[in-house]
């Protein structure tokens, strides 16, 4: 009774375990419009080039310093017995002494200004500094305008390369399904042809052999059953990470292999001027040539005004001692060891890069605009005539299906026609799944 108690917990607990887990888990019904959507708003490394363009953004606002002020508040506290510092700081504040009707020298008798008594002073200065003339400054923010222009095209490419990724990974899922699916259906009917081989041999009208045979080829298809059951763990964990799913959600996908009715348009290799890409080249070249400009611009001078407002006073945040100072700096670098210009080399060495970049980006995105295009002309005959194997296939293993079970056809004519049946699913599916790569790629590498 003891033992039986125990099994009976044992069994309830396993059974709760395997309840909560179902409960955990969520099946998600998914359409490839749905996953794009989804990977846009949750894609991890998405997020991370977003947050680039605010970088960006940030830039382009610090750049404003090129023509606003900057204002300053410091308090400065100060204890010296030093004798010059001393009159300065009794001056400032206000407090020297002198009395001229008595003659009494004061705080400047030759004794006190030798050997004074330490003093405290506080300085409350506002700084303001306003750049008049820094070409430099100036190009710096043209500069950060167009380094967010480029950003912002990568973060476009980014959203493009996710979505083929998505496709790629999606597509392939449902390609892994239709062909469980597909090949699920082989095995049963190959069920009922071992079994009436099975028959056959205890009948004595078939061979071990010919019973063997079709066991092998049950064996070789639950093979490729598992292999089949892995590419989808593999496409669903692709998914799921893309879409930031949990690792208990199962995907459930919505869809079909959709053919469509027309093919590409005619022209090749003319549809990249509008990849993200290749304009975030364009505006990486553009940022280049700033940037030499930038560089020249250090052989000129800089001109900067500035005012300032001091008190100075024995106590904290006085207000005793008043003065005010404005100025003008003029700031000329004639010769920096040769530095400028080894900058002003160095950038220019930069666009020239950067419009090789953009060149050879472009023509290898012709290529793989050709390329893809091809794909997909030749995906859309092979899906012709994958399906007119298919049916040629179908009709054959129906006609010696007859005749095996009536005993006028060998075990190995079956397996023939059994296999090239199957075969025949499996690569309309393949061809189905190229084709909408393919359109994918082609849409990627155009940029639409």
């Amino acid at each position: 009774m003891i033992k039986l108690a125990t099994r009976r917990f044992i069994a309830l607990l396993v059974a709760g375990m395997v309840t909560c887990s179902q409960a955990d888990a969520a099946t998600i019904k998914l359409s490839i419009d749905n996953a794009l959507k989804m990977a846009h708003e949750r894609n991890t490394p998405l997020k991370a080039a977003r947050a680039r363009i605010e970088q960006a953004d940030a830039r382009i606002e610090q750049s404003r310093q090129a023509w606003l002020p900057k204002v300053s508040l410091s308090e400065t506290i100060v204890h010296s017995n030093d004798p010059g510092a001393s009159l300065v700081y009794k001056l400032q504040q206000e407090t020297a002494r002198y009395d001229l009707s008595t003659m009494d020298m004061g705080d400047f008798a030759v004794d006190k200004l030798n050997h004074p008594s330490a003093i405290t002073d506080f300085q409350t200065t506002i700084q303001v500094q306003q750049p008049i003339w820094n070409k430099d400054a100036r190009i710096g923010r043209s500069l950060a305008t167009s380094a967010r222009k480029a950003q912002g095209f990568m973060v476009d490419r980014a959203v493009e390369s996710i979505d083929l990724n998505v496709r790629k990974a999606f597509y392939g899922l449902l390609l892994a399904k239709k062909n469980l699916l597909d090949l699920e259906q082989s095995i049963r009917l190959m069920q009922g042809y071992s079994a009436e081989a099975s028959r056959g041999y205890a009948a004595g009208i078939m061979t071990r052999s010919d019973k063997l045979s079709t066991e092998v080829r049950l064996a070789e298809m639950r093979d490729q059953k598992l292999q089949i059951q892995d590419g989808i763990s593999n496409a669903e964990d692709a998914l799921r990470m893309m879409l930031a799913l949990s690792d208990d959600d199962v995907i459930e996908p919505v869809g079909d292999l959709v053919i469509e009715s027309k093919g590409p348009a005619p022209a090749i290799g003319s549809g990249t001027k509008e990849r993200s890409d290749l304009k975030a080249l364009r505006a990486v070249e553009e940022v280049t040539g700033l940037q030499h400009d930038m560089a020249s611009a250090q052989y000129l001078p800089r001109v900067n005004g500035f005012a300032q407002q001091n008190w100075h006073d024995n106590s904290f945040l006085g207000t005793e001692g008043s003065s005010w100072t404005i100025g003008l700096n003029v700031q000329w670098n004639i010769f920096d060891g040769m530095a400028t210009k080894g900058k002003v080399q160095e950038a220019k060495a930069q666009v020239l890069e950067a419009r090789y970049n953009y060149q050879a980006a472009r023509e290898q995105g012709e290529l793989e605009f050709d390329m893809s295009r091809r794909a997909l002309l030749t995906s859309r005959e092979r899906i012709a005539v994958a399906g007119k194997s298919l049916d040629a296939a179908k009709v054959s293993l129906d006609f010696i299906g007859e005749q095996f079970r009536t005993g006028m056809a060998m075990t190995f004519e079956l397996l023939m026609r059994e296999g090239a049946w199957t075969w025949a699913k499996m690569r309309l599916n393949q061809a189905r799944y190229d084709y909408c790569i393919a359109r994918s790629e082609m849409e990627y590498y155009t940029g639409h």
